[in-house]
């Protein structure tokens, strides 16, 4: 079991109280991203399995992909994100988790399938988000893993004119604004490798992302030439965005237990389920579940 340890967590964006579904999606010119992410999706992820968890899935904007998994593990750090997702998407047979990415609460090989979508260029450890993940996925499990490309050919157009000074071609991380960065694919290869694991399928997504495209061409027509050129381009990887298929190396093995919880400060499978907590006998811990969100951030005082 691995010790707790007082050293704080790396930083990454917290969208509590944010109106990120509305201020960002709904209604804000952004179909034609979703479309063609969901293209990506359905062609890197298993249709099928028996645990799937989206990391940092927020609103819960991709959740009706995973209908065909036996449980749907929805996480993210901002609660009122979990809260908008449980009122719109309700409880069924998805499980709400308000966690650290860094500190999750899930024993090891809990899942057989993962994805994580517009969250790693929030992470400012990327090599430490990474084994964690790692540690929750069984040997062989299916993770889908999207990231914001700094070698884009727009930003390659920008330097070569001298329109911006950050190199696209430097394999270092570049932070445009606080908590925001994007990656070059070499990077995000090296450190999946380095976390254990394997690098497959890969796809570049939203080739057609200007204004002026989605102001004239109707969403649903980007999204399908978009569908067209992802797996041609997928070498070039000149995209704004590349999602792709990683895999955990190890001997292949069922889901390792039917518990799913561990506490994550000491990481001890046991937790006492009470009235709206979960308590974790090994450190004292308390863990709100109130409302039908399991809430991991703090414990309880």
């Amino acid at each position: 079991m691995n010790q707790p340890t007082d050293k704080p967590p790396p930083s990454f964006c917290d969208y509590q109280d944010s109106d990120y579904r509305t201020a960002f999606w709904e209604g804000q010119r952004r179909e034609y991203e979703d479309m063609a992410e969901r293209i990506a999706l359905r062609r890197l992820l298993p249709p099928s399995g028996e645990r799937i968890i989206d990391i940092g899935g927020g609103f819960g904007r991709l959740v009706n992909l995973y209908d065909a998994y036996g449980e749907v593990f929805l996480m993210d750090y901002s609660r009122s994100q979990l809260e908008d997702a449980q009122h719109r998407l309700g409880r069924g047979h998805i499980t709400y988790v308000a966690a650290n990415l860094y500190e999750m609460p899930f024993m090891q090989a809990a899942f057989d399938a993962a994805v994580m979508v517009r969250v790693l260029h929030h992470q400012s450890d990327v090599p430490s988000a990474l084994r964690a993940i790692h540690h929750i996925l069984r040997p062989g499990a299916a993770f889908v893993l999207e990231y914001a490309n700094k070698r884009n050919l727009k930003a390659i157009l920008r330097y070569l004119l001298r329109l911006q000074k950050h190199s696209p071609f430097s394999h270092e991380p570049w932070e445009f604004v606080e908590l925001n960065f994007d990656f070059h694919p070499a990077y995000v290869e090296r450190q999946l490798k380095q976390a254990g694991f394997s690098v497959g399928r890969q796809l570049c997504v939203s080739h057609f992302r200007l204004n002026a495209l989605k102001r004239h061409i109707p969403a649903r027509t980007l999204a399908k030439m978009d569908g067209w050129l992802q797996q041609p381009t997928a070498l070039l990887k000149l995209t704004p965005s590349v999602l792709l298929r990683a895999r955990p190396l190890g001997k292949s093995a069922a889901l390792a237990s039917p518990s799913v919880f561990c506490c994550p400060h000491c990481r001890s499978p046991r937790l006492v389920r009470g009235t709206d907590t979960l308590t974790c006998p090994s450190c004292a811990c308390r863990w709100s579940t109130s409302g039908g969100i399991y809430d991991f951030r703090q414990p309880l005082v």
